[in-house]
């Protein structure tokens, strides 16, 4: 059973499904290129098949348990792909103030190694002090600047603190597994170890040990997280006649009508870190040799206050994919006051939810009658199998729309320029 469903209804003034049958030919010469492994970047197809081996699972599983017995504090530590994904799904999946609220005797979790200020790490100095932390450092080189200096920083604390033994008990590796400075330092001093695979890329490896032992930690069930995956790689198998291929092929269209910007729209704060993973993963995978969509995000009903005058009367060179929860955790509702002061006794008896739908039925409306293509991506519930599927839709989605541009949505060429720029000022030797 599907978590999810699309609604392409409002780009029908802009794009037909005569236009999207014109270029079925395409999509399934994109579609034997991704399931034969023959088009470019096809050796990191690992994602494909989301499917965990049962010992991943037993041991991701134990490992997190350790971690919620002797840890009040876990640390992720990362960049790109190597954090944001788990970011999304403790947000999605967890209470809004996770660290505040749902622990149940498990840590709370940050996230660092993904800048580089004096500030950020300071003040996380300052909140773990005193306390019992455990690190998960993820990186498949080990040598990416970000990470690497936090780990120095946070290592250098953890061994000071407990003793270099029971330091590195302390400290879960995620890395590749035959090579790297991360691989070679976890098998030389004895820190426990998780894989990421050869044949999976960073932006493509939230369900892999990468998200996977985060999101464990959080309390998730990343058994029904990968049954959902599942479900996905069932159901976007297929050339043109699924929604994942539907969705790819319509923003191809767009892109070549002119319009070379989308914007992700949510109306959940919950939704909010899924949408700077879908940020990372259609810029890295798309924005490369001039080509490519440019990947942009609001915060409805917020951003309707601001982004909002723009979408509505700005350039028309943009279009817009709302992602959409049907099915809150909980409901609050409006009360009634007596002298209805402020005139809102009209919604007496609502839930937030209610009022929150009309918001977003009223936008697309507005939207689409000022110009903007729109389609709208709804999501069942906040349950593991609705994100897994999710996670699922737009790694399909975007490697299709890589391919449908004639471009390798699984390299990242254009990444190292500002690294090399960067080594060169620093002198780092061989620079």
């Amino acid at each position: 059973m599907s978590h999810l469903s699309v609604d392409f209804n409002n780009l029908k003034t802009f794009v037909s499904e005569k236009d999207l049958e014109a270029i079925k030919p395409k999509i399934l010469s994109c579609h034997d290129m991704l399931e034969k492994a023959q088009g470019p970047g096809s050796f990191f197809l690992g994602w494909k098949n989301p499917e965990i081996s049962n010992s991943v699972l037993a041991e991701t599983r134990e490992a997190a348990k350790s971690v919620q017995d002797q840890c009040e504090v876990f640390i992720v530590i990362g960049i790109g792909g190597s954090y944001i994904g788990s970011q999304a799904g403790i947000t999605f999946l967890k209470s809004s103030f996770p660290n505040q609220l749902d622990k149940k005797g498990r840590p709370e979790i940050y996230f660092a190694g993904n800048n580089i200020s004096s500030d950020y790490h300071s003040d996380l100095l300052d909140l773990i002090d005193g306390r019992d932390v455990c690190l998960n450092v993820i990186s498949k080189s080990g040598t990416t600047t970000e990470p690497a200096i936090t780990f120095r920083i946070l290592n250098e604390i953890l061994e000071k603190k407990y003793g270099f033994d029971k330091a590195k008990q302390r400290i879960i590796i995620t890395t590749d597994s035959k090579k790297g400075i991360l691989n070679t330092l976890a098998n030389e001093q004895g820190y426990r170890k998780f894989v990421i695979p050869d044949d999976i890329g960073g932006r493509y490896s939230v369900l892999s040990p990468v998200g996977l032992l985060p999101m464990a930690v959080a309390g998730i069930d990343i058994e029904k997280l990968i049954s959902g995956a599942c479900v996905g790689g069932r159901l976007y198998s297929e050339g043109l006649i699924n929604e994942a291929y539907r969705y790819a092929g319509f923003r191809h269209l767009l892109y070549q009508a002119g319009k070379t910007t989308e914007i992700l729209a949510v109306f959940q704060p919950a939704l909010h870190h899924f949408a700077e993973w879908w940020k990372q993963l259609v810029a890295e995978s798309e924005g490369k040799e001039l080509k490519g969509i440019f990947p942009s995000t609001v915060e409805f009903t917020k951003d309707l206050h601001s982004m909002g005058q723009w979408i509505q009367e700005g350039r028309r060179t943009i279009f817009e994919t709302f992602l959409i929860l049907e099915s809150s955790n909980r409901q609050l509702k409006i009360p009634t006051i007596e002298n209805d002061t402020d005139g809102l006794n009209y919604l007496s008896g609502k839930t937030l939810d209610y009022v929150n739908d009309k918001a977003f039925e009223g936008t697309t409306l507005a939207h689409k009658d000022g110009g903007v293509p729109n389609l709208s991506l709804k999501i069942k519930d906040r349950s593991p199998e609705s994100l897994g599927q999710l996670f699922y839709f737009f790694e399909k989605a975007t490697a299709m729309a890589g391919y449908l541009n004639g471009i390798n949505p699984f390299d990242q060429p254009g990444v190292e320029m500002y690294k090399n720029n960067m080594f060169k000022l620093l002198n780092k030797p061989g620079y």
